[in-house]
């Protein structure tokens, strides 16, 4: 029998969320009651979401996406900092220093950024759940991703350290690391690439957007209360820590 949750009466921001594992984050906080506002590049207007285009790698973008989510909420009681990209990624030989570190803002000092920004909100109101989208190539290291992996590392990183920070508050601070999911990316990966990659899945089979984010509405739940600084492996058991 599915977990129902209910998130009546919360307010939560998810970065990058006009599109895949965002999108798909958003629309089930959504449908559990939440009133969610998607900040992305993109705006849109569809599934009942509130859309702020914002820059998560300018602090100033942030600030102004910030003062618009207010107008219409007297507190964020859930953030997703789930914006990021590892478009661009070459081998170390190769790569151009200016766009790894483009990289690492996107992928590492956005989620800084925007939890800066927003964390005073949740002190302030005594309540927060924070959640990181980190990913299985900043557990193991992929070729060819260094400044992807080395960022997703961070965020890691970064999650245990605030979780521990806030660990005698009412917030909550955790990450979870997918393996392969289902989105337009992974559909534009050869036939070949993705049987290597699905072959070191024990489970044999990419995760859903579905799934990643039943995790993620777990750990945002006010029910989760002992978890914090954590890691949550979604790569059908690939992971090896």
């Amino acid at each position: 029998m599915p977990t129902i949750f209910d998130f009546s009466g919360r307010a939560a921001i998810v970065t990058g969320g006009a599109n895949g594992i965002g999108r798909g984050i958003a629309k089930r906080l959504k449908a559990a009651g939440a009133k969610v506002h998607v900040w992305d590049l993109e705006s849109f207007s569809a599934d009942g979401l509130f859309s702020y285009r914002c820059d998560v790698t300018d602090p100033a973008s942030i600030s102004e996406a910030l003062a618009a989510t207010g107008a219409n909420e007297g507190a964020i009681d859930i953030l997703v900092n789930n914006a990021g990209s590892g478009a661009g990624s070459k081998s170390i030989l190769d790569s151009d220093p200016q766009q790894w570190r483009k990289l690492i803002d996107i992928n590492l000092m956005s989620v800084f950024e925007v939890t800066r920004q927003v964390l005073p909100l949740m002190v302030r109101n005594g309540y927060g759940r924070i959640v990181n989208m980190a990913s299985l190539a900043g557990m193991e290291g992929t070729p060819n991703l260094s400044a992807y992996s080395a960022a997703k590392a961070g965020v890691i990183a970064l999650t245990k350290s605030l979780g521990k920070e806030l660990a005698l508050t009412n917030i909550r601070v955790n990450c979870v690391a997918p393996g392969p999911i289902e989105t337009d990316l992974l559909n534009q990966l050869s036939k070949e690439d993705l049987a290597v990659m699905l072959a070191k899945s024990p489970m044999r089979r990419p995760g859903t957007v579905d799934e990643l984010a039943r995790i993620v509405l777990f750990l945002t739940a006010e029910d989760n209360t002992l978890n914090t600084g954590a890691v949550f492996d979604a790569s059908g058991g690939r992971a090896v820590y």
